[in-house]
This record gives structure tokens, C-alpha cells and sequence, in this order.
């Protein structure tokens, strides 16, 4: 397995700063260390390629090596469609496109203006996947045939001895991008689905709250009835910034393995798509044993919900999980883990895509 990265994209900044659009002022020595770093500790240090969007220079493997790799490759995942040429490695048999931001994606795929490229990125693959296990099942598949699969997670680097905090967490960036409008409805991002849960910290009392943020909620694209961290913070939340408390692999695994559970919304449009998305998020708490109570995105038809995963629809049954974790832990924290290995183990999750790969559909 290698990886590939040829977004075309500008790389983030690791210290979560507005990312410049000088070349001059562009200096990715960081983020391409981080990678080399990251994938080096699993084996991956000769096995990576990435092109710099500013100047199209090429880190990793060489030339040659790389053109040997696309050569020989068997398969070819396309995760977020980041990868957005995807013509350009036909040399490989079988192109998946993996579709991670369910409803968003079909949407865009249907609209007749503005997501071209998009559509034709998705056009170019043989078979496409989708976290969205109930797109075609209720939820609209649009014009694909859309195979559910699910986030993969490494069992074994969740697993933890470690006692849990007293805390309920969650990490999260407020927006993504701009809602989308199809069909007289509005498809938003969390700040909007966050706005009905600002008081849930008044109701379920002495649990506390805390959201770690990724990014700034300051987007211009931001509705005006969106929720802000400033309201967060009079309604008893408490707020921690992202990039300081979980900025890498390490940090942001020990921040979730120090939690008490996790409570969190999704995104606006998932909570009206009812794509049935589930977050890697989520399913790395429950691998650290940690109970998720999370926002009801249809999930509920392909994963158990009730001891150790519990989803709501109101602030009211909300309130009544986060106190129902807290009074049975034991018996939830086990169950978290349970469902962890059942459903989100890499090894089952990963076989089964690649049996679905080249297996048709009837």
C-alpha cells in the first residue's frame, strides 16, 4: 500500500493560521516533515508522494519509483475525491472514489451549475463507496450506486488502561464551507445544528461539556442564526482550542482517551439528509472504550444505538443520554467497546470494501 497526495490544494498550517495565497509566503517544509514523520512510524517512510500545489514540485518518491508504483498498483482509493485528477492515474485498473461528506456530495453531483469539476472527478472513477450507509436507502443516492462502507480504525492504538476524565468532549471545526440550498431546503454545517443544544449544560448538571475547535467561526459564509463560542461560553460550555490540546496523532488521541465520552452534533445537512454518516471521531472513542452520544443522522439502521452509542434527536433526549452514560458507565464504556470491535475494526472493514471493489452488485 502506498499513498498518494495530488490534491492540487493549498497544504494546511499546522498551527491552524490562515493558510497564504503568496507564493513567496508559503513555506510547506513543515507539513511535508509531519507526513514523512507520521507515515514513517507505521512503516510507510519510502512508501508516500506528494506534489505542492504552489509550484507543482514533487516530495516522496521519485520519479521513476512512482510511475512504477501507479504501474503495478492493483487498486487506486480515491478518499474525498481529494484526489482531483483522477484521469491522470488511468494507468491503474480500478479507480473507488470514497465519498466522506454524504447528502453534500449528492447534492452537488445533481446541480445543474457550480460543481462541475466535481462531477466530472466522480464520473471518472469504476465504482464509488460512501460513509453515507443509507445513501439509496431512504437517503437519495443521486445519479450513482453508491456502495455503504464505513471510517476504519486501528483497534489497537485506541486501546487504553487509562481511567476516563470527568468530562464529556468532542472536537470540531464550526464550518467546512457554505450551506447548500436544493429542493427549497437548507443543508448547513455545525454552527447551525449547534444553535438548539446551547442549553444542555444547564440540564445535566454536575456532567460537564467541553468542545475542542478546530479553525475560527468567523467564516463569511456563516449564518446569522449560527452559534458562536462566545454564546457557548455564557451558557456554561466549556471551550478549549483544538490545535493546542489535540493539534497532532498523539495529542489528539490522549485528548480522547482522557474523556469521560463524547457528545457532539453533526453537520446541519447530514441531520436533514439522514445519510446515516457516522464520524472516525466517534468511532475512535468508542475503540478507547469512551461512550459517544451524538446527533441521530440515520446511523441508527446499520450500527446499535443504546448502550455505549446513543443517538438523539432533541435537546431533551440529549440531556436524558448524557445522564444516562454518566449513571450506568461501566456498562456503557464496555459496550462502547464492544461495538468499536464489532463494526469499526480496520482489518473487517477494509476486506470488505476490497471484496466489494471488483464483486457487481446485484
Amino acid at each position: 500500500m502506498y499513498y498518494f497526495e495530488d490534491s492540487g490544494e493549498w497544504p494546511y498550517r499546522l498551527d491552524g493560521a490562515e493558510v497564504p495565497r503568496s507564493r513567496v509566503a508559503l513555506d510547506a517544509r513543515h507539513n511535508i516533515e509531519y507526513l514523512d514523520r507520521t507515515l514513517a512510524r507505521f512503516g510507510y517512510g519510502d512508501k508516500w508522494a506528494y506534489r505542492l500545489a504552489v509550484d507543482r514540485r514533487r516530495y516522496g518518491l521519485s520519479g521513476p519509483r512512482r510511475r512504477e508504483v501507479l504501474g503495478t498498483a492493483d487498486l487506486l482509493l480515491n478518499v474525498s475525491g481529494s484526489l482531483t485528477q483522477p484521469e491522470h492515474f488511468r494507468q491503474v485498473p480500478r479507480l473507488a472514489y470514497i465519498d466522506t461528506d454524504p447528502t453534500f456530495t449528492q447534492i452537488r453531483l445533481q446541480l445543474e451549475r457550480g460543481f462541475r469539476k466535481l462531477q466530472r472527478r466522480v464520473a471518472a472513477h469504476d465504482v464509488h463507496f460512501s460513509f453515507g450507509e443509507r445513501v439509496g436507502r431512504g437517503a437519495d443516492p443521486g445519479s450513482y450506486d453508491w456502495i455503504p462502507t464505513r471510517q476504519p480504525v486501528a483497534l489497537d492504538q485506541w486501546a487504553t488502561d487509562s481511567p476516563p476524565g470527568d468530562t464529556f468532549t468532542t472536537v470540531m471545526s464550526w464550518t467546512s464551507f457554505k450551506p447548500l440550498a436544493a429542493g427549497g431546503q437548507v443543508f448547513g454545517q455545525k454552527d447551525l445544528e449547534f444553535q438548539h443544544y446551547l442549553d444542555l449544560p444547564q440540564h445535566v448538571k454536575p456532567v460537564e461539556l467541553e468542545v475542542a475547535f478546530s479553525g475560527t467561526e468567523h467564516q463569511n459564509w456563516q449564518s446569522e442564526r449560527a452559534t458562536s463560542r462566545h454564546d457557548l461560553l455564557l451558557h456554561g460550555w466549556r471551550t478549549v482550542e483544538a490545535n493546542e490540546v489535540c493539534g497532532d496523532l498523539d495529542s489528539y488521541r490522549h485528548y480522547i482517551q482522557m474523556s469521560m465520552a463524547e457528545w457532539s452534533v453533526a453537520k446541519n445537512g447530514y441531520v436533514v439528509g439522514q445519510p446515516g454518516w457516522f464520524s472516525d471521531r466517534s468511532a475512535c472513542y468508542l475503540a478507547a472504550g469512551r461512550p459517544v452520544v451524538v446527533r441521530d443522522t440515520g446511523f441508527g439502521d446499520v450500527l446499535p444505538v443504546g448502550e455505549g452509542l446513543l443517538s438523539f434527536r432533541t435537546p431533551e433526549e440529549a440531556a436524558a443520554a448524557v445522564l444516562e452514560v454518566q449513571s450506568h458507565y461501566p456498562r456503557h464504556a464496555r459496550a462502547a467497546r464492544e461495538i468499536a470491535h464489532e463494526f469499526f475494526d480496520a482489518a473487517s472493514v477494509l476486506t470488505s470494501l476490497l471484496e466489494r471493489v471488483c464483486t457487481p452488485r446485484s
